[in-house]
């Protein structure tokens, strides 16, 4: 274990020793840490750089898309599309004018009908009612006559009994009928 413990600490004299080391590169001294800023540095600029590069290639491609375009055509077809669009908006507004103009012309002829119904349905209650009175009378007069008659043949019915008993007893009372 021991040998181990001396590992590490051979290894924490070499960091701190690299921690101090100074480099000379290009007449500039520098240590580890300023090589590794610089390192991060340059990194950085050679980023941007390229970054730069890419955005002016793709600069360039749009441009020759753009000068490429008939900017021309493209108002034409515009203008079409407009006029399209303007086109089926009036047919649109005609055809909702159309539809309006026969709900109104369905609804009076509803409410016409519904009307001549009512008519229609007012006058057979009048007739109903009509009808039924004179049902009624008829009916009365026809009770009354009925009555007339039965007292008429019942005033003759017993007049005629009274006559045939008259007729009867007079035979009985005969004395040439006895024998």
């Amino acid at each position: 274990m021991a040998d181990l413990g001396e590992g590490l600490d051979k290894v924490e004299e070499e960091v701190e020793a690299l921690k101090n080391a100074k480099m000379k590169i290009f007449g500039i001294t520098m240590t580890p840490t300023t090589i590794g800023a610089a390192f991060a540095l340059i990194s950085s600029l050679l980023g941007t750089l390229y970054a730069g590069f890419e955005s002016y290639k793709a600069f360039q491609e749009m441009a020759e898309k753009l000068e490429v375009l008939d900017i021309e055509a493209v108002e034409a077809r515009n203008v079409a599309i407009e006029r399209k669009l303007d086109d089926a908006i009036d047919y649109t507004r005609d055809i909702k004018n159309s539809l309006r103009d026969d709900i109104i012309r369905v609804e009076r002829v509803a409410e016409g009908a519904s009307n001549r119904v009512k008519t229609v349905q007012d006058d057979i209650d009048t007739r109903m009612r009509e009808l039924s009175d004179l049902s009624r009378e008829s009916e009365k007069d026809v009770r009354d006559t009925m009555r007339e008659t039965e007292d008429r043949i019942d005033a003759k019915m017993q007049k005629l009994d009274e006559s045939l008993r008259d007729t009867l007893q007079k035979a009985l009372d005969n004395p040439l009928a006895d024998g």
